[in-house]
Formats: structure tokens, C-alpha cells, sequence
């Protein structure tokens, strides 16, 4: 379905001072560490200002990694109202199977609300534990590790938590996640195309995994900042997004020594509470912001490590912008930034777009791992460089039998986004010296940028990711799952 647009106004009519978005801009495109993507900001239930990062681009969905969490809350908070799951029952009614062989007092005493609020009672991840004791029903295998202490006393970030809260909802509704949530919540809220990864098959991984564009991101803050209300329509209890969105289990501690400030302030029900307001986040800086205080929706999609700086350029330079009343006089800023977030763009990897010495050495030339393997993707098993035929050029990732074909020309970003192609890329380099080619792969469906550099010389490559994916799987996985 094609999503109606959200309402718009411009920063000045709702309050907002548009030199404090361009302050944040600025921020965070002069940080050398982080990469933005997107960024939505509504205030009073419309968008007053929006833009993406070429290549990135608002139609295309993004890996948002645990910000996927705040949406298997959601799942879970539906199945409540419908009388489908009970907070208060223990996590094993829901698996009778099961039950014989879980007898630690820890994991029959868990319940479904220390599981929606990361309070198993582990004191650390147990997600390998999980998944290695029984990959073909992780639940079993989070079930037989006992808990550390008692379930509902003490937080720790454990993703089988998350992704037994989704298997009990996919049990009970007898659909995946995003079948259960297409009519109840994705359609009435106008999200478009979804996909999540499944582990197993047939079951929505829940604690990640979820992709959708960053408007999905803001729909589901603004539901949240509304209540649970749409449109007018109740979609969500008012008391399940009262629960879901306050402090349910203390984490001072519970992410480890030196934690940022804002990881610190407590977990409700799949959201994390911040400095301000509360968010659902991502690893490398998929964020969704509700601020109740100041009726704001701040969504963002990225490629960092620094997600504490992220949020500070938030709280410095967009709070501040967020006045009481509309103000007068300010058409050309708003005019201004309008331009601004129009022409945003990512800077292409700065190299010569032809070889430096004679072409003829390169195309066709064939590279081995510098090493004998590449650590950072292991699957990577050999580069070819070759002519395209266009006055650009190719670079063929082979992966074993498979091969990922890729083309730059040194003007620019170079996309593949064709309903065919295997995976969509964004390509920008060249050649940064007579013996050397870089190339920067962007994942357009991820945070993810893979950078190869190949060496004349030694008929050797090198391929480093700038952030490193989550989910481990070949370079043709890093995309949206698509429908068979």
C-alpha cells in the first residue's frame, strides 16, 4: 500500500526555530564519526522538517536493529488488549512442552512482563548460550539457562529475552509478527512495505531484524506520543503505552562500567528512557525520540558508533529550538533549511575515477586476500576489476560460487537499486594511487559500508566494514528479506 503523507507545517508555525536544526546538521555532519542518513522531526502531530542523505533515500527501508524491539512491544501490548497474553503469567505456560525439562526455580518464576522489561534475572547476554543450546527453538535453549538471580530484580540487556516476548506473541496469535501487525497497526498508521528476518523460518527474529523507512519510525513514535490513539481511532491501551514508556527495571550499572548517560536511566517495556522523554534505538544510531514534554517525534537513521553523541547533538541543539508559541517573521530560515534538508548528500570517497598508470594492468585483474582470508567478511574469497563498457568500471565480490557485481566511475555514487538487482548499493572511489583502488560499498538497506582496496602490486585485497554488521550472513543478505 502507498502510506498517506504525514501532515506538514513549517518550523515557525509549530515553535520550532530552524536555526536549531541547522545547528544540529551541522553537528552531525561535521562529526567525523558519525554518518546521518535520515532525520524526521514532528512537532504537534506534523512533519516540520525532513530529509535523507543521498544515496539514502525516505522510500527505501533500513535496518533499524533493536529500535525493532519497540515494535515487537507494540505486538505484545495488541495481544494484551486482545486477551491473548497476561503479563503475570509465567514465560513457560506459553511453551507446555517444554515444561518437564525446565525445572531451575529462576526460569519457571519468570514471567512475561521480566521478559518485556529485560528482567530474565541473567546478569549478562545470553544470546549465544541460547541460540547455540538449541538453534531450532532458541526459547528452549534461554529457558535451560537459569537465571543469575531472581527474574523482575535485576537488568541486563539480553536479546533472547526480546525474542522469546515475540515467539509468545507469534504463538498465540498463530502469525508472525508482521502478519499479526499489518491490520492492527502498520496499515492504520499508514506504514508501507515491511520485512523482518526470521529465525527459524516462519518466525519474525523480534529483538531485530526489522526493516522499514524512517517515516515508519515516526508513525510509531507519534502513536506513541498520542497514547495510543490514530486519526481518532484507539489502536494501542493508553495503559499499555503508560507501562511500555516508564521505568519498569533500574539500569545504573546494568550495561557495564562507563555507560552513557543515556543508557542509564532506565528500561521499560522495550523502549529506553533518556535525559528526555523515552526512545526506541538501534545499534549505529536508528533512533526514535518522543519527547511528551515538548510534543516531538524525532526520528533518525545512521551509521555510528557514537550513539551518545548522537543523542547530546539532540539535546543541545534541537531542544532548545522547541519554543511555546508559533513564531512571526521567520519565512526565509524556514525557507532556508526547506533547501537545506532537500539537497542533503553523503560525500563520495575522493579518488581518481580512471587508473593512474596503464588501464590495461587493471582490468581484468584479479585479487586473493591479503592474508590468505578477509577477517572482516569471511566469506569474501576474491575481487575482479574490470572495464564495464560505459567508461566506468566493475568490481566483482566473489563469495565462493556467488558473485556481487558493483560498478563506480569516480563522479559520484553509483546505485544499484533496480527491482533486480541482487542487493541494493550505492558505489563511490577510485583510484587513490597508481598502485592502489578503493571502493566504499554502501548497503542501501543497512547502516552498512564495506570498503575494498585493492593493491596492484601484491594482487591483493583488503575489506574492512566501517561498522560491522550484527547479523553475520553473505554480502547478498544485506537486504530487506523479499517476499518468495
Amino acid at each position: 500500500m502507498t502510506p498517506h503523507p504525514l501532515p506538514t507545517s513549517t518550523p515557525a508555525a509549530e515553535g520550532v526555530d530552524a536555526r536549531g536544526v541547522h545547528a544540529f546538521l551541522d553537528a552531525v555532519e561535521g562529526a567525523p564519526d558519525i554518518e546521518p542518513h535520515s532525520l524526521m522531526i514532528l512537532r504537534h502531530g506534523r512533519l516540520i522538517a525532513s530529509g535523507w542523505w543521498a544515496p539514502y533515500t525516505a522510500e527505501r527501508p533500513h535496518l533499524l536493529y533493536s529500535l525493532s524491539k519497540s515494535f515487537t512491544s507494540t505486538a505484545a501490548g495488541l495481544a494484551a488488549a486482545e486477551g491473548l497474553l497476561n503479563l503475570d503469567d509465567p514465560v513457560v505456560s506459553y511453551f507446555p512442552e517444554f515444561e518437564a525439562e525446565i525445572t531451575d526455580p529462576g526460569s519457571r518464576a519468570m514471567l512475561v512482563r521480566h521478559v518485556a522489561a529485560m528482567a530474565s534475572g541473567h546478569t549478562e547476554e545470553t544470546l549465544e548460550r541460547a541460540f547455540g543450546g538449541d538453534p531450532e527453538e532458541p526459547v528452549r535453549g534461554f529457558l535451560l539457562i537459569p537465571p543469575d538471580r531472581a527474574p523482575g530484580t535485576v537488568f541486563a540487556y539480553n536479546q533472547p529475552a526480546t525474542y522469546t516476548l515475540a515467539a509468545i506473541v507469534q504463538r498465540v496469535t498463530g502469525q508472525s509478527l508482521t502478519e499479526y501487525l499489518r491490520p492492527r497497526l502498520f496499515d492504520p498508521l499508514g506504514i508501507g512495505e515491511t520485512a523482518w528476518l526470521q529465525v527459524p523460518a516462519g518466525r519474525d527474529l523480534g529483538f531485530s531484524g526489522l526493516f522499514a523507512t524512517t517515516d515508519a519510525i515516526a508513525r510509531l513514535g507519534l502513536l506513541y506520543l498520542r497514547g495510543g490513539e490514530w486519526a481518532g481511532e484507539r489502536l494501542l491501551p493508553a495503559s499499555w503505552v503508560a507501562e511500555a514508556t516508564r521505568v519498569q527495571t533500574p539500569t545504573e550499572g546494568g550495561m557495564g562500567e562507563g555507560t552513557a548517560p543515556d543508557w542509564r536511566r532506565g528500561y521499560g517495556f522495550q523502549f529506553w528512557m533518556s535525559e528526555h522523554g523515552y526512545r526506541g534505538d538501534g545499534a549505529y544510531g536508528q533512533f526514535c525520540v518522543v519527547l511528551p514534554e515538548h510534543d516531538v517525534v524525532i526520528a533518525t537513521t545512521a551509521d555510528t558508533v557514537q550513539m551518545q553523541a548522537l543523542l547530546d547533538a539532540v539535546w543541545e541543539h534541537l531542544l532548545p529550538a522547541f519554543g511555546d508559541a508559533p513564531l512571526t517573521g521567520r519565512e526565509d530560515e524556514d525557507a532556508a533549511l526547506e533547501r537545506r534538508l532537500s539537497r542533503l548528500a553523503l560525500p563520495p570517497l575522493a579518488a581518481k575515477p580512471a587508473p593512474l598508470t596503464d588501464p590495461a594492468a587493471w582490468s581484468g585483474a584479479e585479487f586473493a586476500p591479503a592474508g590468505g582470508a578477509c577477517a572482516d567478511q569471511p566469506t569474501l574469497t576474491g575481487v575482479t576489476v574490470a572495464e564495464d563498457g560505459t567508461g566506468g568500471w566493475s568490481l566483482a565480490l566473489a563469495e565462493g560460487a556467488s558473485r556481487l557485481e558493483v560498478g563506480f566511475d569516480g563522479a559520484g555514487w553509483r546505485t544499484d537499486t533496480a527491482p533486480d538487482a541482487p542487493v541494493p548499493t550505492a558505489v563511490s572511489g577510485g583510484w587513490t594511487d597508481p598502485d592502489t583502488l578503493t571502493v566504499d560499498v554502501a548497503f542501501l538497506e543497512t547502516p552498512h559500508h564495506l570498503v575494498v582496496t585493492c593493491s596492484l602490486a601484491d594482487r591483493a585485497f583488503t575489506a574492512r566494514w566501517r561498522t560491522v554488521p550484527l547479523h553475520k550472513g553473505p554480502l547478498r543478505s544485506l537486504r530487506a528479506p523479499r517476499p518468495h
